[in-house]
């Protein structure tokens, strides 16, 4: 199993967030904190991200544009403009004024939000927000870029087409509908996007995960730490797998994810066993098998010496939590 499908496992929709803002410029929106990812698009017309981190990055109409990270940013149709958001959408899925008041809100459909003046307004921007929690996402997420854009005539243009159908219907089960479309909006947008990193505003690479799993020596054994942490992998075992001798896997890997092949499997499976003490009710003996430890005690030494708490300390903190 890939990272990428890894990370869309951990952060895949379910009741998320949808908005559709139909605008008149001037105009500015602010997105709250809180998303993990959100995906942002001008159904019509254009506008400008910012985002904090650099220079306001132009959206032409369809671009698609993915946001990492829970800081707040704004969507602007003029980024010189000094006049406060016009609306303020929340984690929540409310929208507020600039001052914090609730703003009367129209439903599209279940968990959907439209904000705005009237239905020919010269602007439509769409945003899509999911929300995830855990350690392996966030190993993960730390290798995007905080905005990845992917330009209009790059992108995967059926599923954010379908997404937009499902929008103008009110049906039973839409939510369902909705949930696996964005789903597939959010795959098509982060393939399309690291396959052209030139894209991200500041020049950033795609993520080490993502280029070494195209690599042909280091890619067959992500595959398998990835697909199966409960095996007893070493440097022989794995390079065995690549089809090269020992010496050559660990340079190779260590040259495209900057760390050595047991140093990365050792963090893979800490992070699994992190994330399944706080989401599941397994012993300590379970998941140490499932992440491929010998026994507890191997685990809880190695999780202590990671994350600098006992296993039962760190589930004992996400019940109080």
């Amino acid at each position: 199993m890939d990272a990428l499908t890894r990370l869309i496992e951990r952060i895949r929709a379910s009741g998320a967030l949808l908005g559709t803002n139909l605008l008149t410029p001037p105009w500015r929106i602010r997105l709250d904190e809180g998303a993990t990812m959100t995906v942002v698009t001008m159904l019509r017309g254009s506008a400008w991200l910012e985002t904090g981190d650099g220079p306001p990055r132009l959206l032409a109409p369809r671009d698609l544009a993915v946001v990492t990270g829970p800081r707040a940013f704004s969507v602007t149709s003029d980024p010189d403009s000094p006049a406060p958001p016009r609306y303020v959408c929340l984690a929540d899925g409310s929208c507020t004024d600039a001052h914090g008041a609730a703003l009367p809100e129209s439903e599209i459909g279940l968990a959907t939000r439209a904000c705005g003046d009237r239905l020919d307004a010269e602007h439509a921007l769409f945003t899509g927000s999911f929300a995830a929690t855990g350690r392996l996402t966030r190993r993960l997420l730390g290798g995007l870029p905080r905005v990845l854009v992917v330009p209009a005539e790059r992108r995967s243009r059926a599923p954010m087409d379908l997404l937009e159908e499902e929008l103008r219907r009110d049906e039973p089960g839409q939510q369902a509908v909705l949930d696996r479309l964005l789903d597939l909006v959010l795959i098509g947008a982060l393939r399309d996007g690291l396959a052209h990193p030139e894209d991200a505003p500041d020049g950033a690479a795609a993520p080490a995960w993502f280029s070494a799993a195209a690599d042909p020596v280091v890619g067959p054994a992500l595959e398998e730490i990835h697909g199966s942490p409960e095996l007893p992998h070493t440097v022989a075992s794995l390079a065995d797998r690549a089809q090269v001798s020992r010496a050559a896997f660990a340079r190779r890997f260590r040259d495209l994810l900057g760390e050595s092949p047991i140093a990365y499997l050792t963090g893979w499976r800490l992070c699994l066993a992190a994330d399944m003490l706080r989401e599941g009710e397994d012993t300590l003996e379970t998941i140490a098998r499932q992440v491929g430890y010998s026994s507890a005690f191997a685990l809880s030494t190695a999780f202590h010496r990671e994350h600098g708490v006992r296993p039962s300390a760190y589930r004992a903190e996400a019940v109080s939590a």
